[in-house]
């Protein structure tokens, strides 16, 4: 899908010519511009056209999480048919270990980790992992602290589709592998339950889960449905389910 624009208003004043002249500097591999303007002038709407002109995916790096989200939310808007992801620090509250000489105090590790950011930055990696070319993802300059490794992610991401002859035992097996917890009781996000030949698996980074149907060793039907009001939302000729954690190591580098 390509980038497209949606909004009521079109580029006007000098956003034309501003967008005209980043578009040539991209495409003659201009490595550093600078777009002025004082605040309220357009800018984010002038860089979502341009992005609408180059048709490129796009890191957005914000100096804080404040204005991440705040750009994350205008970049929503702008592009609501395509991927737009956020992708920030998880800790909402980070003490590092210390240790005071003087007094021989020592201080232990302490930390919160939100996981709603958490299932935005699992969101942003699967959509960068999926081959889909229309994506946007804001970041803070911290992005990459604390980052796994996308190559051993990439690795442990379960592929299937209708028809496909595989054992259910081996399916449960890829999905512990991916770090998805088996539940009986509360199903949420990173879980998966088994009701007889039916598989239900809530992605860590989704709203909706997926149904996966089994007839013997061979999946009938995959399904996206409303995992809190039990309504079928979409059906699907494959599927890829990605972990549900960004530390997903695969048995032999272990």
């Amino acid at each position: 899908m390509k980038f497209k624009v949606v909004s009521e208003f079109k580029p006007t004043g000098d956003q034309p010519e501003a967008i005209q002249q980043l578009k040539e500097g991209i495409e003659t591999g201009e490595r550093y511009q600078t777009l002025l303007g004082v605040t309220g002038s357009g800018k984010t709407f002038t860089v979502a056209n341009l992005i609408q002109e180059v048709q490129r995916p796009t890191l957005v790096l914000a100096h804080n999480k404040t204005l991440a989200a705040q750009l994350y939310s205008e970049f929503k808007q702008f592009f609501p048919e395509n991927a737009v992801e956020y992708f920030v620090s998880y800790y909402d509250y980070y003490q590092p270990e210390a240790y005071i000489p003087t007094s021989g105090l020592y201080i232990e590790k302490d930390l919160s980790i939100n996981e709603d950011i958490e299932k935005l930055r699992l969101s942003a990696t699967s959509s960068l992992l999926s081959g889909r070319r229309d994506v946007i993802v804001v970041a803070s300059v911290s992005c990459l602290y604390g980052i796994g490794n996308p190559v051993e992610f990439q690795k442990n991401v379960i592929s299937i589709q209708k028809d496909q002859v595989i054992s259910r035992t081996k399916f449960l097996h890829q999905l512990v592998q991916s770090l998805y917890s088996r539940t009986t009781a509360d199903f949420r996000n990173g879980n998966f339950r088994v009701k007889g030949d039916v598989i239900d698996v809530f992605p860590s980074y989704a709203d909706h889960a997926y149904r996966i149907h089994f007839f013997g060793d061979e999946i009938e039907e995959i399904e996206a449905f409303d995992p809190f009001k039990n309504k079928s939302l979409e059906r699907y000729e494959n599927l890829n389910i990605y972990p549900a954690n960004m530390f997903v190591t695969s048995p032999d580098i272990l």
